[in-house]
């Protein structure tokens, strides 16, 4: 088995699913994180936060035990499929930022990541984690495109 870890995003969509799949297939049986980034505060909390009797930090806690969560139900899914995993869930923004960083301190050999299939005005609209995540890191990527398209 290899000595240096794999970096697995995972949000508990059915793309990130797939993408430990892939990665299990591809990689074989080795180390590996699973990561799920969360945000410091959605839309509706950081609204919620300006107001007197909601401290952010509360919030960002509640987005981080989130984000581990996650990322546990990743690591079960990702030894089911041979993986010797952990889980790690942090709070991020922007969400590649996170992702990168976590890549650089561990030191992985990769990171594999799922993407929506969003093309055109739709992906410019939304951002794109798996093209910014490519875009920024100082080793391979591997994309993993969604097993159906989307409309």
């Amino acid at each position: 088995m290899n000595s240096s870890p794999i970096l697995i995003c995972y949000d508990g969509s059915d793309d990130s699913a797939g993408a430990i799949d892939a990665a299990a297939a591809l990689f074989g049986k080795r180390r590996a994180i699973v990561l799920d980034v969360g945000p410091p505060l959605t839309a509706s909390e950081s609204l919620a936060a300006l107001g007197p009797m909601a401290p952010a930090a509360a919030f960002e806690q509640l987005n981080a035990d989130d984000a581990l969560t996650r990322a546990r139900e990743g690591a079960r899914r990702a030894r089911r499929v041979g993986f010797d995993a952990s889980a790690r869930g942090i709070v991020e923004a922007p969400t590649w930022e996170g992702i990168v960083e976590v890549a650089d301190e561990v030191d992985a050999d990769a990171i594999v990541v799922g993407s929506r299939g969003l093309t055109g005005l739709r992906e410019h609209l939304s951002g794109s984690v798996s093209h910014d995540v490519a875009e920024h890191a100082s080793r391979p990527v591997l994309i993993v495109p969604p097993t159906s398209k989307r409309p």
